[in-house]
């Protein structure tokens, strides 16, 4: 099925972040409330035609400050050569995994392999432990959740939360913190040139739950636990009267 257009209706909620009064959440709940999951390894084409097996780990993910690196270093130190697959023989170092890109902007490493560029933590498919994240991989075996040990963007992708100040009319302020979809323009300019792409495609709007209890760990790590239970209260009551409501265009009619 084809993607569907960036552009449609959508219902929002703004409600009070119950935990800093200087802040207020405005969530997307049309896409919170869709069917949306990653089919990384079930049908994901990856966001270039060359490089289907290695998802949106092309690029290379950039870190969101020096706090996301020195998190990701901790975990990058645990990593063994059977969990993997560009792990160097020796020691491992900063040079190893970190590159700054042409705006100076700190990632992790891009490699070419069989054709197919991806970020040095992706194994390929001919690795014995298949195609993925490595630090992915390492959260699992661990028992962790992989926003522990993976680059913040990597796990919150394609939930997308920025912030913007706000002046009210009588003079006071507030932060308003979004949290809605990470399409394709969150990529900026290039975005559009991706070959494929998830959020908008009906063969990620697949799972039986909606996005706002599937991604609760990642939801609760961006909102705070009593922003995310907030949230849960506006998306139930959405769900209950979305008959009447914006519904993602990709998800199943």
């Amino acid at each position: 099925m084809p993607e569907v257009d960036l552009v449609f209706p959508r219902a929002f909620v703004e409600f009070a972040d119950p935990a800093d009064e200087e802040q207020v959440f405005r969530c997307d709940l049309t896409w919170l409330t869709s069917g949306y999951t990653c089919i990384f390894g079930q049908g994901c084409r990856g966001i270039y035609a060359d490089s289907p097996d290695v998802g949106c780990c092309t690029l290379g993910a950039h870190f969101s400050d020096a706090d996301d690196e020195q998190r990701v270093a901790s975990y990058v130190a645990q990593l063994t050569p059977e969990q993997w697959q560009f792990h160097p023989q020796r020691t491992v170092e900063t040079d190893d995994w970190v590159e700054a890109d042409d705006d100076g902007e700190r990632k992790t490493i891009a490699v070419e392999y069989d054709g197919q560029s991806a970020c040095v933590f992706h194994n390929r498919t001919d690795f014995p432990t298949g195609a993925g994240c490595a630090l992915h991989g390492l959260a699992l075996e661990q028992g962790r959740n992989p926003l522990e040990t993976k680059p913040d963007v990597c796990w919150q992708l394609p939930i997308r939360r920025t912030f913007r100040d706000v002046e009210r009319q009588d003079g006071t302020s507030y932060t308003e913190v979004s949290i809605g979809e990470y399409d394709r323009r969150g990529w900026g300019p290039g975005g559009h040139d991706l070959d494929w792409y998830c959020s908008g495609n009906t063969e990620a709007h697949i799972a039986p739950e909606p996005v706002y209890l599937t991604h609760e760990a990642e939801l609760t790590e961006l909102m705070g636990a009593a922003g995310y239970a907030e949230l849960v209260r506006h998306c139930d009551a959405h769900v209950r009267s979305r008959s009447a409501l914006a519904l993602h265009p990709a998800d199943p009619r």
